[in-house]
């Protein structure tokens, strides 16, 4: 688990930039910090320089979050943040900060106030309760309506219909995604810093 390729520091190490995007790419496994837990209005996100994590915003209505939620280290996505996940079928609640290995099912292609802001999907590559699930197909017709809804409700006491989700799609894109943000994340945020 979550072998970094960095000698021993008596300095905190910034996971979002030292881990690896895949835990094991032959499995589809990624890593993922968590930011948000199932259940929760706050948004947490990791600060991409320092990995603090900052409550971003208290949401503006009683929707909460129907899944945790995290981002993939060395990603960056078209909305300038490393790539979101959607963690799915968590039984007990996860600590926001904590580093997950987990298995891509699927994605989720979104656009939030005219960017792309995608989510991967995923399920805890350790909990044997999800050994069954390999796609989205497996969680139901009410997981993709109730995700939907969520994603395009979520702002609508502040910014009504900025939200729209474009579909859902299988790990061979996801996986495609996730390599094109691992390539953008070095080609695009990596220079900045150099």
């Amino acid at each position: 688990m979550a072998n970094i390729n960095h000698a021993p520091s008596k300095y905190m190490l910034n996971l979002l930039h030292v881990l690896p995007a895949f835990a094991s790419e032959e499995d589809n496994v990624i890593n993922t910090i968590v930011e948000i837990n199932a259940g929760s209005i706050n948004k947490y996100e990791v600060i991409t320089e320092t990995w603090t994590l900052k409550l971003d915003r208290v949401g503006f209505s009683s929707l909460s979050y129907p899944f945790a939620y995290g981002a993939i280290p060395c990603t960056w996505d078209l909305d300038n943040d490393p790539l979101d996940v959607e963690i799915v079928n968590v039984t007990e609640p996860l600590i926001p900060g904590t580093l997950v290995e987990v298995r891509v099912i699927g994605i989720m292609k979104f656009i939030d106030g005219g960017e792309v802001d995608d989510k991967v999907i995923a399920v805890i590559n350790d909990d044997k309760r999800t050994n069954h699930i390999k796609s989205i197909e497996d969680l139901g017709e009410q997981f993709i309506k109730e995700t939907t809804y969520y994603w395009e409700h979520y702002k609508d006491l502040k910014k009504p219909g900025t939200g729209k989700v474009e579909g859902f799609f299988w790990v061979e894109e996801a996986i495609k995604i996730i390599k094109e943000c691992e390539e953008r994340y070095v080609t695009e945020y990596l220079p900045k810093f150099n």
